[in-house]
């Protein structure tokens, strides 16, 4: 078990190695080039997510105002089928505690 992880960490640590050193020698940039462009593109994608999360809350304002006013509408007619039912048919309660 030992030696498989002794292998596993080798292969791993190999990898990082040469992984490391191609993007070192492949690199476009030089070190202050590269930091100037990530942090450009940082701050891009910060402002696209702000933008983004303001659009989205937004649009949940407006679902949430016309879900309140669905209800609401809703609330109305079914107050107004109740009061049409209770004109037409007198109370039962009467008639049920006799049962």
């Amino acid at each position: 078990m030992a030696e498989k992880f002794d292998s596993n960490a080798g292969y791993f640590l190999a990898g990082l190695v040469i992984g490391s050193l191609i993007s070192i020698f492949l690199a476009p940039k030089s070190d202050e080039g590269t930091r100037t462009y990530l942090s450009k593109k940082v701050e891009e994608g910060s402002k696209y997510a702000r933008k983004k999360a303001r659009e989205l809350r937004e649009r949940a304002e407006d679902l949430v105002d016309s879900g309140k006013e669905l209800v609401n509408q809703k609330k109305e007619q079914i107050a107004a089928k109740l009061e049409e039912g209770g004109e037409d048919y007198p109370p039962e309660k009467s008639k049920a505690k006799g049962v």
